[in-house]
């Protein structure tokens, strides 16, 4: 064993240093970062900010920005919904007009607020609405319509002119569209047994009509809904024509609604004979020279005139209808009463009472009734 103190005077024996470890002759320097360094660091932050803000700076816009407007709206506008538009595209119509802020705020709008369909037509609506109120507006029907009521027994002339005061159009429009079902009946969906006469095809009732909408689809809308009456009615197409004759003098001659069916029973039963016995109506004479008589008698020179509409003069029934007849007419023309009635009068022209017999000799006695009224009444007849 070494002795320490040798150890201490003379150093650790060769073994002991051996196992000493060694230290390096220098140490490696640390590299320094430079400017150049930083430069790039700061160089590369800035374009990362500057990539963010170009890339997801509009996306954020977009969805922190404002979809809807706040408000009922100012101003006017007028939006057309389109037959067969959907959500969709009846909300990039609002957008385009101004109606709405964005497509996506009405359609949530539809989404989320269950109602009605919105009907096709012509709305006045503000810019700048919210996407409710814009809703509620197309979806409580405030479109902007021409309303007209046609009655029952009206011409076709007579008609066009209740249209034409109704929309502002002219008359001569309503009859440039006649001429040209005339050369094309189904221009207006008219069978090819009408020849493209719409008299009497011109279905009675209340419409509404958006405004700009054409005299063409005006009409056809009034044609379309004559057909719907005969199909629920089942009318067959080959039958139509006659049908709508014999219910346009029903329409003319009767006057009370209990009536109806027992006119169209005499018609019938005079057509039924042998030879036919002609028809002999006053409503035939005043369509044939068109002339409303004003008057329970019609003249001696419309009785006489010679046309295709005069009963009087010929025998069957007139060349075509004579006028739009309602639907309880239409009803008495597919659905004549029983009975064996060969004549008719009105007795009363203002109760409307009605007379029907089955003899010449009846029948005149009922007449002389009427020609008592008539001494009471010279201004009516």
């Amino acid at each position: 064993m070494p002795d320490p103190l040798d150890e201490h005077i003379f150093g650790r024996p060769a073994e002991a240093a051996q196992h000493r470890p060694r230290r390096p002759a220098h140490r490696p320097r640390r590299r320094r970062r430079g400017p150049l360094t930083l430069l790039l660091v700061v160089a590369l932050l800035v374009v990362a900010v500057w990539f963010a803000y170009t890339n997801f700076r509009p996306l954020y816009d977009r969805w922190a920005a404002p979809k809807d407007y706040p408000g009922e709206g100012t101003g006017s506008v007028t939006v057309v919904v389109k037959p067969g538009d959907t959500g969709a595209a009846i909300a990039q119509t609002l957008v385009d007009a101004g109606v709405v802020m964005t497509a996506e705020a009405f359609t949530d709008a539809l989404a989320s607020t269950k109602g009605d369909e919105i009907q096709p037509g012509t709305y006045p609506l503000k810019k700048e609405m919210r996407a409710s109120a814009a809703l509620s507006a197309l979806r409580g029907g405030n479109r902007d319509v021409w309303r007209v009521t046609i009655r029952e027994g009206l011409w076709k002339s007579e008609v066009y002119a209740a249209l034409a005061q109704a929309t502002g159009l002219a008359k001569s429009d309503y009859e440039a569209v006649e001429k040209q079902s005339r050369a094309n009946p189904a221009l207006l969906g008219l069978p090819p047994t009408t020849q493209g006469n719409p008299e009497g095809w011109l279905f009675p009732a209340t419409y509404t009509f958006d405004k700009g909408s054409k005299p063409v689809d005006q009409m056809k809308a009034m044609v379309a809904n004559t057909k719907t009456r005969l199909a629920g009615l089942v009318v067959a197409d080959a039958d139509a024509e006659r049908v709508l004759t014999v219910a346009s003098l029903v329409e003319a001659e009767a006057r009370r609604e209990e009536d109806r069916p027992k006119v169209a029973r005499v018609l019938e039963n005079r057509l039924a004979m042998t030879p036919p016995m002609p028809l002999q109506l006053d409503s035939t004479a005043a369509y044939g020279v068109q002339q409303r008589p004003g008057k329970v008698f019609t003249s001696d020179e419309m009785r006489a005139a010679q046309n295709p509409y005069n009963t009087y003069a010929m025998t069957g029934l007139p060349a075509a209808p004579i006028g739009s007849a309602g639907e309880s007419a239409i009803k008495a023309a597919v659905n004549p009463a029983t009975g064996t009635w060969l004549y008719f009068v009105t007795i009363n022209p203002t109760t409307g009472e009605t007379v029907f017999t089955n003899t010449l000799a009846e029948h005149e006695a009922q007449v002389a009734k009427l020609r008592d009224w008539c001494a009471q009444n010279s201004a009516k007849c």
